[in-house]
């Protein structure tokens, strides 16, 4: 799995921070979550076609999470974007995709779009699931959770010892079951092992709440905004934003196994440190990520 920030600023974007966006690549899946102002600038940066995109996630509606919407879809049917763009959000995106498609000359330029309303699991492939919950922001919001589910795993070097060849008779390990080869028999248990799931959480604009904890639980990376320092909390409360302090407090009660904070204060843009050095007196595997860093999981 890798992930692409494409923006990591607040609501005023910086020389150096583009408005929020991430691409989530795994396995043919290329999943956007939000889609600031100027994201289809930052693929192009990255070096990546936003026709790619399969999935686009939207955590609330505030301009600097969506006013990139339109662009993208419109760019996307003059490329000849030949797939349903499945969009997820919170209550009320039904009618703002809507009132874009209105206000937005599209004409012909449209491409196929699938919208929904989420909220807990809400799709679910071979071998990941996507679930949502909402969070406290003034306006409906979601935090949402990409989970790689755990596999069986065939065990080569077992294969090679017991000079078991590639082949059909593989198979059933992988569903538990036993095989025979060469009139011996050998037990899935004794030739696999269970490879753990991945879980990635985004946590962005919200206010600390008791919903975030037990479903970021366990994260192997979670992404949370950090718009404020402690120092100016009561300010963070006011706007319904998280600290650097309580980002790194939620990692740390969730068992979460690394922080990235994102959604950087524009304030806080001479001097980074002041934001990480914060989060990693609570929970010292915090990070700090820039525009178009790439972060494989």
């Amino acid at each position: 799995m890798k992930l692409t920030f494409l923006g990591t600023s607040d609501w005023i974007p910086t020389a150096k921070r583009n408005h929020t966006a991430i691409l989530l690549t795994h396995d043919g899946e290329n999943i956007l979550v939000d889609c600031g102002e100027g994201t289809q600038r930052q693929f192009r940066k990255a070096g990546i076609s936003p026709t790619k995109i399969t999935r686009l996630l939207i955590t609330h509606w505030h301009g600097d999470h969506v006013l990139g919407i339109p662009g993208l879809l419109q760019s996307l049917a003059l490329q000849g974007y030949n797939k349903t763009l499945h969009i997820y959000g919170p209550k009320g995106t039904k009618k703002f995709i809507e009132e874009v498609q209105k206000v937005f000359v599209f004409q012909e330029h449209r491409i196929p779009l699938k919208v929904e309303e989420v909220s807990g699991r809400f799709f679910e492939g071979k071998d990941f699931y996507l679930e949502a919950k909402p969070m406290t922001h003034g306006t409906p919001c979601n935090a949402y959770c990409f989970v790689k589910k755990g596999q069986i795993r065939i065990d080569k070097k077992k294969l090679k010892k017991y000079h078991i060849p590639s082949g059909p008779i593989l198979s059933n390990l992988k569903q538990g079951k036993s095989i025979i080869y060469n009139g011996k028999k050998y037990s899935a248990k004794d030739l696999t092992y269970n490879e753990k799931g991945t879980k990635i959480s985004f946590v962005f604009d919200t206010s600390l709440n008791i919903n975030i904890i037990p479903f970021v639980k366990d994260s192997d990376l979670l992404i949370s905004e950090s718009t404020f320092i402690d120092e100016i909390r009561e300010k963070a409360k006011e706007h319904k934003h998280l600290t650097a302090k309580q980002a790194a407090e939620i990692a740390k009660k969730s068992e979460s196994k690394k922080l990235i904070l994102i959604h950087i204060g524009q304030r806080y843009e001479r001097d980074l440190n002041v934001v990480l050095n914060e989060a990693k007196k609570v929970f010292k595997n915090s990070a700090l990520v820039n525009d178009l860093d790439v972060v494989e999981v």
